[in-house]
């Protein structure tokens, strides 16, 4: 079958964007992807210049600051003002969690199905008198937004959601509930390391305040470094959970002891920089960039439509909302196919199923006991239908 998805004025070599291809059919980008070949040259050269030269006029600071304009860039904010770099979801989130002054009886929100990254900071809170208020995920994997607007009081801080869902793959309508919090006097955060990457994200858009993410996934860089978004109004609000000599102003003064902690996102980072991480997310983050969300998500939409077309054909269920256009009006679909094998004849389980593919060079998961493939743009029609051929 032809790759008939459309193609972006930026035209790629993909054998050698993504060496990955000649070595097997990766579908697990919701797990921890393979590094673009940019970040890997990024990671080499810094190896290298570190080696032989100690960092002597590297200029790796002056290109962090490259990086990131260039999330800013990729998530619709105003600017690098706005971005901190984490070293992963979960400290992006527990910096929110940690950060607000809470009081008895405040509340936050969020659904029973998170992945533990957005749930475990909060319920942390519950040692403070923080109430965790859960909204249930409906049998068709859907996460109703009526049923979040419910939930909230005037005593929620917080919403915190996720995106996109990681085992269902249900991408949420987060703008009726923005407009509901804030008008609560509350906040959105999001945890979007199922989402930034492969399909737009418009933090301004969406009214998102908070929303953290690891460079791991969709985003095709190492793991252990990734970014946040604090909006610049709200930054103040937080109090740092870690402080240092970085996150102060006029951090490079080192014996003017001036504790003042900076005024905007980097008030969020204590100290010295995960420099090899972010120069190899830097290489990703341009890649994508470059190419163009908009059409990332073409992509990516054409070959997840056509892998659920194909189950459906053979039999196998497909849990993931995937309509285009929902009765709310928004795209439920996302990089994530969640699907289970037929029930009407003898097929073996998901664990059976996933180690004889991996036998095939073909690499899918399972989550929650359901089989889950996420391809990304770099993928082919091609590929989607050797794991359509594949499956038993």
């Amino acid at each position: 079958m032809a790759d008939d998805v459309t193609t972006s004025p930026v035209e790629l070599d993909w054998q050698a964007e993504f060496p990955i291809l000649d070595e097997m059919v990766f579908f697990n980008h919701a797990g921890v992807g393979p590094l673009s070949r940019r970040a890997a040259d990024a990671l080499r050269h810094f190896a290298a210049q570190g080696e032989r030269q100690a960092y002597f006029n590297s200029g790796w600071y002056r290109r962090c600051s490259q990086v990131k304009q260039a999330a800013a860039e990729l998530i619709g904010s105003q600017g690098k003002h706005e971005i901190a770099f984490i070293a992963n979801t979960s400290t992006g989130i527990s910096t929110v969690a940690k950060g607000i002054d809470w009081h008895e009886g405040d509340q936050v929100v969020i659904t029973n199905v998170e992945y533990p990254a957005n749930r475990y900071p909060w319920e942390d809170l519950k040692r403070f008198g923080v109430e965790l208020i859960e909204v249930e995920q409906l049998p068709d994997g859907r996460i109703d937004t009526e049923d979040v607007i419910e939930a909230i009081t005037d005593r929620t801080r917080i919403v915190s959601l996720s995106h996109v869902q990681f085992a269902s793959g249900y991408r949420l309508n987060l703008k009726p509930i923005s407009d509901v919090v804030h008008q609560a006097g509350g906040h959105l955060c999001v945890d979007a390391i199922q989402s930034v990457g492969v399909m737009p994200v418009d933090v301004d858009a969406l009214g998102i305040d908070f929303l953290a993410c690891d460079g791991h996934k969709w985003l095709l860089g190492p793991e252990g470094c990734g970014f946040m978004y604090v909006r610049e109004n709200l930054a103040q609000l937080l109090h740092p959970n870690v402080v240092g000599w970085m996150n102060m102003i006029d951090a490079d003064d080192y014996g003017s002891y001036r504790f003042e902690f900076q005024p905007d996102a980097r008030r969020f980072e204590p100290g010295s920089y995960n420099l090899p991480g972010i120069h190899a997310l830097g290489g990703s983050i341009d890649l994508l960039l470059g190419y163009g969300v908009d059409r990332i998500w073409q992509r990516v939409a054409s070959l997840t439509d056509r892998l659920c077309d194909g189950l459906a054909e053979n039999g196998y269920c497909v849990f993931s909302p995937r309509r285009s256009r929902s009765s709310e009006g928004h795209d439920e679909r996302s990089g994530i196919v969640i699907f289970d094998p037929p029930t009407d004849r003898d097929v073996p389980p998901a664990q059976q199923i996933v180690a004889a593919l991996e036998k095939q060079d073909i690499v899918i998961v399972i989550r929650e006991g359901r089989l889950r493939a996420s391809p990304h743009f770099y993928n082919t029609a091609e590929q989607v239908e050797r794991l359509l051929a594949a499956l038993p």
